[in-house]
């Protein structure tokens, strides 16, 4: 396996396709395979052991992920959001290796031992030479290293995620159909490349035969003028840019992008009232779908597919309707199980932890190896519960989880009460120091309109039991999320640790 296999089925089945468009600068899947031969020809008599990339998406990304592939090299996307020491930090633990950037960084790390630095536009000058074309002698070992993802490191030095090319073949395989996409298909990317979600979305595209259109920067005005002006049919968004689309039809009466069908959302925890609004203004032809998975599995391990939505939305039964609120099922090859503390599996509707397995699940770190127990099973440290039905519901990352007087309260369904009161826009619940229980409950709140910290606390207290109830509420202008969409809790819980 490799997933430079996947582009060589693109390139010879529709080759005078587009397959990547950012701007007007389009490349065809013919033009794609070409290029991805003539830079593993550059990587490999550079000596480097990594291909990294710090930049923004742009056509450079997929050039590179392929060209790593051919050259048998593992990929690195590196955030280029991070401060010089921290970038300075992952560089060295990836050294020797050829790294593309833009003009200005190119400059700034000229010299650097072990490290080539290549401009991206002569990189993509090398890309559409008329250099020669090296054999198709890429490795099909499927231990090799596909991908090295760094993940964001808040709670210390970040982990290098391991995704080998059986794992992201074996996902793309199990999830998607080869051609499946028309001429017309276009599918918007705007979330960064070091994402997982980002690296999913160049693959299954290529294989399904879409059109890949690049956005760098996330803004909901752009990204709804983009949509229209290319004719997206497909997009991917993590909950915050729905939020943020939804905002910007409702608040400037502008209408959805007209070609869409697809419209897919995930990484983190969606709230109700966001995928309800969307749902009633988008046209009820499109398509909402939600994936829910991780880094180390690959990207999606379960989906709530379109007919569960209109099926939820539009339902007086209080079990069906929640289930607007779940990840969906299980992808096929992928199974879960909801364990308790000892490893031991749950009766449905119970919670505890999601743990996972199938062929795409890697759950590795280089330099720590893997994290597999027996049997292959990952603990994703994420609490979730399956209901009757099969339905996975993810309540949040283990960590999260408020400990009040030996009681464990989840955030996430607190949140989802909050949500659901008029005056509510955003929110975020943690757990701060409580002399008397351990830990209490606190939130931090972004209004739609002016409202009493005891009426959302009577609000609470009316859906939930009274231990579920904020004990301090605070109100914020907005809550700190990361470029991907991430809530970023540690943060909520600094500021409300302090004032509590």
């Amino acid at each position: 396996m490799n997933v430079m296999m996947l582009m060589e089925m693109a390139s010879g089945a529709m080759g005078e396709r587009v397959g990547v468009q950012c701007d007007d600068d389009c490349w065809t899947y013919e033009d794609l395979f070409q290029g991805a031969g003539r830079l593993a020809a550059q990587v490999r008599e550079s000596g480097a052991e990594h291909v990294a990339i710090l930049d923004e998406s742009s056509p450079a990304v997929p050039l590179a992920l392929f060209g790593a592939a051919w050259a048998g090299k593992p990929f690195v996307p590196l955030n280029y959001r991070l401060t010089g020491p921290e970038l300075d930090a992952l560089i060295e633990r990836i050294t020797p290796a050829v790294l593309v950037t833009d003009a200005a960084r190119a400059k700034e790390l000229e010299g650097r031992a072990g490290l080539d630095v290549i401009n991206r536009d002569d990189f993509l000058g090398t890309a559409r030479s008329d250099a020669t074309l090296p054999a198709p002698d890429w490795s099909m070992e499927p231990e090799d290293i596909a991908i090295l993802l760094f993940t964001s490191g808040t709670t210390g030095a970040p982990k290098a995620a391991v995704l080998r090319h059986k794992h992201m073949v074996s996902y793309i395989l199990g999830s998607v159909e080869f051609m499946g996409a028309s001429e017309e298909d276009a599918a918007l990317v705007s979330v960064p490349p070091y994402h997982v979600a980002g690296m999913a979305a160049i693959l299954s595209s290529v294989y399904a035969g879409r059109r890949i259109v690049q956005l760098a920067r996330f803004a909901p005005d752009h990204w709804i003028e983009v949509a229209e002006r290319t004719g997206v049919t497909n997009a991917f968004v993590v909950p915050t840019m729905l939020q943020r689309i939804v905002a910007e039809i409702d608040d400037k009466a502008r209408k959805p992008p007209s070609a869409l069908r697809s419209l897919a959302y995930g990484g983190g925890k969606m709230p109700l009232p966001v995928i309800d609004r969307a749902m009633q203004i988008f046209p009820p032809s499109v398509d909402f779908t939600n994936a829910y998975g991780l880094t180390e599995t690959s990207s999606t391990i379960a989906v709530l597919g379109p007919d569960d939505h209109r099926v939820a939305a539009f339902n007086d039964d209080p079990d069906v309707k929640r289930r607007l609120g779940s990840a969906g099922k299980p992808l096929p090859g992928v199974e879960v199980e909801i364990r308790d503390e000892n490893g031991k599996a749950v009766p449905l509707g119970e919670s505890g932890e999601i743990w996972v397995r199938g062929e795409q699940v890697s759950g590795e770190y280089l330099g720590r190896g893997s994290l597999l127990v027996e049997g292959g099973w990952f603990p994703t440290n994420d609490g979730g519960s399956l209901d009757a039905e099969g339905y996975l519901f993810v309540s949040g990352r283990i960590d999260d989880v408020i400990v009040r007087g030996g009681e464990n309260l989840s955030p996430g369904e607190i949140e989802d009460v909050l949500h659901e009161h008029a005056a509510v826009g955003d929110c975020a619940v943690v757990g701060i120091p409580d002399e008397e229980w351990g830990e209490g409950v606190a939130a931090a709140i972004v209004l739609k309109r002016q409202v009493e910290a005891s009426e959302l606390q009577d609000w609470v207290k009316q859906h939930l039991r009274s231990s579920r109830v904020p004990q301090l509420i605070e109100f914020w202008d907005e809550l700190p999320y990361n470029e991907t969409g991430k809530l970023l809790r540690r943060k909520v819980r600094e500021a409300l640790g302090s004032a509590s």
